[in-house]
């Protein structure tokens, strides 16, 4: 009787009340089909892994779930540029700063081994870390409607080269007679020649026709696809034109920045020139920063080969666009030559001091609005 009247006594337990969830990193191993996610406490614990189908519900999905493990405010995705750049999109609309993790540690991996939830808690750790420290872009703006144009001119000019050189080599083994008839003629009169050819007899039965025949058919065939390609190229050129001359007017006014390696800077640059935060940090981007390779006694830089080449391209067209046009690039040409630099080390030095002017000029760039 005792016994159940001090057990009748004893306090009811008390229920522990879960303490609030803190900021959670997120990280995110991007596929095609299904992108696999980790979320990683600020100590490194990792608290959940999932996946995720690649669509709209899908991200959805994925960020309401990293939220029930604490505040998401920053996330480490692989291939921001490819399979994961819709999902980069979606964790920018909703306020969350995305960092592209390109390369994963290969001392980790060769330890540890490789499987998706390892990766996706990688690239977690690598923003914990600041590994990953180069922001995502954007891409909802006039910078990734400039690189679908970039995109298409591209490959257009290189169908229109293949063309070319098609046409051609079929002129080397054409009939002697069609070879001198076009013998002398400039590309663009060769093109608008062969494009008169006449193809009636391309609907005959093919044992009916003449090798010579067959050959001028070709040639009109490939003049036709090479006007083609030449007109959308000059379509996507006008297009990408207005869009510099709208949206970054200051970039064309500068000696040497036409509207393609204006178009260049922009795409490297992306819709959110504020994710570069100084403007050592565009020159490394793009390439032109001195990398340190000193010891000892020993003084030494050694040239970037990193970064963005196509951007490193286009300063390198400035630059020589100035040294033949420009007085001030030109004097300190002279002044540097003087000096005993070579003509290699002052290009370096005049690609570094343009990044810089393009990096102030793009930095007045109004972010787009979200979508």
């Amino acid at each position: 009787m005792a016994n159940s009247t001090t057990s009748s006594t004893l306090p009811a337990p008390k229920s522990r009340r879960r303490p609030p969830a803190g900021e959670v990193v997120l990280g995110v191993d991007t596929h095609r089909d299904a992108h696999v996610a980790s979320v990683l406490s600020l100590t490194g614990a990792v608290l959940a892994t999932g996946e995720f189908p690649a669509s709209a519900a899908g991200y959805r999905d994925l960020l309401k779930w990293a939220r029930k493990s604490g505040a998401v405010r920053r996330a480490g995705v692989e291939g921001t540029g490819s399979y994961g750049a819709s999902l980069s999109r979606y964790l920018l609309a909703q306020g969350v700063d995305v960092f592209d993790v390109n390369w994963m540690d290969r001392a980790d991996r060769r330890r540890r081994g490789k499987s998706d939830p390892l990766d996706a808690q990688n690239a977690a750790r690598a923003v914990l870390s600041g590994r990953a420290s180069a922001r995502a872009k954007t891409g909802d703006g006039p910078v990734q409607i400039a690189r679908m144009y970039k995109l298409t001119k591209a490959s257009a000019v290189k169908a229109r080269t293949q063309a070319i050189n098609q046409l051609k080599a079929v002129l080397v083994t054409a009939d002697p007679v069609l070879r001198e008839e076009l013998a002398g003629l400039g590309n663009a009169e060769l093109f608008r020649t062969c494009a008169q050819f006449t193809d009636a007899r391309s609907r005959e039965d093919v044992g009916a026709e003449s090798v010579v025949e067959a050959t001028r058919i070709t040639l009109g065939l490939l003049a036709h696809r090479i006007g083609q390609l030449s007109e959308e190229v000059r379509d996507v050129e006008a297009r990408l034109t207005r869009l510099v001359e709208r949206h970054a007017p200051q970039l064309l006014d500068v000696v040497g920045i036409g509207p393609d390696t204006a178009v260049t800077l922009l795409i490297t640059v992306g819709d959110n020139p504020e994710r570069l935060d100084s403007e050592s940090s565009f020159a490394a981007l793009c390439g032109v920063s001195p990398v340190e390779r000193s010891s000892g006694r020993r003084q030494f830089r050694r040239l970037n080969r990193g970064g963005d080449r196509q951007a490193n391209a286009a300063l390198h067209r400035i630059v020589f666009t100035r040294l033949r046009v420009d007085p001030r690039t030109q004097d300190y040409y002279e002044r540097r030559i003087k000096e005993g630099k070579t003509r290699r080390e002052i290009v370096r030095c005049l690609k570094r001091y343009a990044a810089r002017e393009v990096f102030h000029l793009v930095r007045q760039l109004q972010p787009a609005p979200r979508s």
